[in-house]
Order: C-alpha cells, then structure tokens, then sequence
C-alpha cells in the first residue's frame, strides 16, 4: 500500500514525459498548396506546389508549397517530365520556366524523396467560341459595365482579389463560389466574363460551367487572365486593400503620389514618393529597373483621371504590375487611416523582399572575410567545383551529401551556405533549417580563386 503513492506518481511522471514529447512533435509539412485543394487530392507519394528551381549538379528539386519549401531528389535518366500532355526526358527541366504548377510522385528512402515523375499543367482548353481575348476585354472595360452590358468576374481567392484587379472586376472566388453565388447578374442572358490566374488556372472555367448549369447564356473565360493583363495594362485596388494587402503586410511596392506638389501639404500616405502627373513621362526613367517587377502602385486626389493617365504611361513604358488606387488619397482619408505631413519622398527607393533565409553581400562579405569564431561558412558546390579555390575557413560538404554528412556540420555554430550561382545554397538552407540549424544563405553568384579571394555577382 505504501507504494502505491510512488507507483502513481511514476506513472503521472511517465504520461507527463509521453504528452510532452507529443506535444514537442513536429507538424507534418503539407503535401499540397492551399489554392490547389480547390480542384485537386494529393496521394501519400505525390507532392503539388509551384516549381522554384531545379539543380542538375545536385539533382535536386525545389518545390514551394505555402509557406513550406520541399526538396526532392531525381536522376535525369530515369525522371519522367510531363509538360501539357507530352512526355519528355529528364533534361527537359532545364527548360521550365519557373514559378509553374506541378505535380511530383516520388518514392522516399531514409526520409529522402526522389521523383520519379514530375507533371506541369498545360493550357486550359476552352472552346473557342466560350474564349474572351485580352482585346475583348480591354474593349469592354473602355466602355463600363452599363454601357458594355457585362459583368467581369475575378475568379481568384479574395486574396489575390485585394492585391489587385482588372478594372471594373467584381470578386467570385471558386472556392466560395456557392456562398457568394449572389454576385451574378440577375440576367441570365448577359454577358458574363470569368478570370483566373492565366492558362494552367481552372478556377475561371469551373466558374463559367457552374453559371451555364444555373442557365447563363452568355458565359465566357478570358482564359489568360491577371497575369497577361498585368503585362499590358493597369489594375485597380481600393483604398482599403492598399492597406491591408500591402502595407500592413509589408510587401516591397513602390507608390507614387501624382497630385501637384503643392496638393501633398495637406497631407500623404506615408510610404508615397511625390511624382506629379505632368512631370510622368519624364520621370519614369526614375522608377526601379523593368527587370525588377516591381509592383508600382499610382494614387490621385479622388478623380482618377490623373492616376489612370499616369499608369498608362508606366504600362505604356515597359513595366508590368501597374496598379491605380479607386478613389485616391480623398478615399484613403475618407477612411480614417494615417495621413502624413510634411514633404513627401521625391526618389524611389524599391529593394525586393529577400527570400527566407537570405543573407545581405554585404553581410555574406564580411562574414567571409573575418569569419566569427560563432559562424561557419558552408560550402555546398560539388569537389570539381571546389577546386579552384575556397575561402579560407570554410567547410566544404557538397549540397547533395548534405543528409549524409549532416553530423559534420556543427549545430552549435550560425551556418551561412554558398555555392556557385545561390540555387544550391538555397536548398542546403531549406535541408538544414528542417533538422533546427540557425542557418542563411547567399543567394548570388560567386568566384573563389586559389588564395581564397572571391568575387560575388548578385543574381
């Protein structure tokens, strides 16, 4: 009897080690992206994200799903590449363009996938007769809902919706589209045109069939969608979706305050450069490089008339992801947000988000050259590579050896990767951060000669 206290209390003790163990567990990585939940399942061997980049000297596969990152193993010789339908060898993924859907089947070895099969959506096909053309559009948008007799229709989540639209566009989302089924016109007979996210995206398509089964007549799909309309034209956003879509969340944009000069002393949006509309044409050589992409987001007093003039000059000049604020600065402070005084910027400043762990050249550079003793460069490029030079301290481990060699490389140290163009160290960050490394990478170009000296080249 006088054990039974002790006994009981081992036993509390065991369950509370049990639970906490559990609880320390980590979470599965998911296997498929969000948006792609919406018309797909996803097998326990099968993997769908968007396609980051490809590494042949490693034979690794980056593959972004949500806010996780997947690196999958493959043999180019025996990797079965599915682009549109057609079947091509495994030295076609050297021609992808990024950024695309995909679909990968693997088999997993010692916690290591290795593809035996990656797929690429092709074109949607629509009937012709059922295809809205990007001229189409850009005609009925010149002539407005009332007198053009139609209804644009964003098919994209609400998300994607607030980042921008093209103009005169209300939001249906497919994934909702049962609970926001209201928004269709009244009249069946008129003309109702769906958008997605371009070609490979079904969410439009799947739109136009549920409305023809409702018995819309006159349903069409402008097949390529937000992102052929970025490349050629302007979009539009709400005051609100400014706000909450990029600046809250702190999303690199560039945004441009058009009114006269002597308008902004009553008052800016913090963030905004002074560019009046007349001076436009002529200061457009001022705005970041059209390599770039950056988002360049154009606000008026409230008409619109010299926000919209002004953003067709930027489209006009080049630059895609051209963005105009309905309602302008009278609607930003009809809404009792933040308003700025003083002088507002006159030079754009614009510098991209760096990806997850991204380490500055700058940084890279005096790390590099005055290694702490708390630090380790890691070496990733393969031994051909390597022998031309390394810098001086660095540990060499090639990024495909990295799960073997895992034990060399030590915990107890910040490691910052490189390899030869930033792909490699990339993927070495993502292994490592999984198994709890404090870890960066150098996400650019690097030459090491025979004395340890180097030359960076950003990407």
């Amino acid at each position: 009897m006088k054990r039974k206290p002790l006994v009981l209390a081992v036993s509390l003790a065991l369950a509370a080690c049990a639970a906490g163990v559990q609880a320390q567990a980590p979470t599965s990585k998911p296997r498929m992206a969000q948006v792609c939940g919406t018309c797909h399942t996803v097998g326990p061997t099968e993997l769908r994200g968007v396609f980051e980049n490809v590494a042949f000297k490693s034979k690794s596969i980056q593959l972004k799903i949500d806010g996780t990152t997947e690196i999958v193993r493959f043999d180019e010789d025996s990797l079965k590449v599915v682009d549109g339908g057609q079947t091509k060898p495994g030295e076609a993924l050297r021609d992808v363009a990024k950024g695309r859907e995909a679909r990968i089947e693997f088999v997993e070895k010692g916690g290591v996938k290795t593809a035996t099969l990656i797929s690429f959506k092709g074109p949607i096909v629509i009937a012709p007769e059922k295809l809205a053309t990007y001229a189409d559009v850009e005609k009925l948008v010149a002539a407005g809902p009332d007198k053009g007799r139609y209804t644009l229709i964003d098919s994209r989540p609400a998300p994607r919706f607030q980042e921008g639209a093209i103009p005169t566009a209300i939001n249906l989302p497919y994934p909702a589209f049962d609970k926001f089924v209201n928004r269709l016109p009244e009249d069946k007979a008129k003309l109702v045109v769906f958008y997605c996210s371009g070609i490979t995206c079904t969410m439009s398509p799947k739109s136009m069939q549920r409305a023809e089964a409702m018995g819309y007549t006159n349903a069409k799909v402008y097949r390529e969608g937000m992102p052929e309309w970025n490349q050629k034209n302007y979009g539009v956003l709400s005051a609100a979706f400014l706000k909450e879509a990029w600046i809250d969340k702190d999303i690199p944009h560039v945004l441009l305050d058009v009114r006269p000069l002597a308008d902004t002393k009553g008052g800016f949006i913090a963030t905004a450069v002074s560019m009046p509309a007349e001076t436009a044409a002529s200061s457009v050589t001022l705005l970041p490089e059209r390599k770039l992409k950056a988002p360049i987001i154009v606000y008026d007093g409230g008409a619109g008339t010299s926000a919209v003039q002004v953003a067709k000059t930027i489209s006009g000049a080049g630059y895609p992801n051209v963005l105009v604020v309905t309602g302008g600065f009278d609607a930003w402070k009809a809404a009792g947000y933040p308003v700025a005084t003083g002088t507002p910027a006159t030079k754009v400043a614009y510098a991209p988000k760096p990806r997850p762990g991204e380490v500055s050249i700058a940084d890279f550079t005096q790390l590099a050259k005055a290694t702490p003793p708390g630090t380790l460069i890691l070496d990733v490029r393969n031994k051909d590579e390597a022998a031309a030079g390394v810098i001086k301290g660095s540990l060499l481990v090639p990024d495909e050896d990295i799960v073997d060699r895992m034990g060399e490389i030590p915990k107890d140290k910040r490691i910052v990767t490189h390899c030869l163009t930033g792909v490699r160290a990339e993927m070495a960050y993502h292994k490592l951060k999984e198994q709890g490394y404090n870890v960066g990478f150098l996400n650019a170009a690097i030459e090491v000669d025979g004395n340890g000296n180097f030359k960076i080249t950003p990407r």
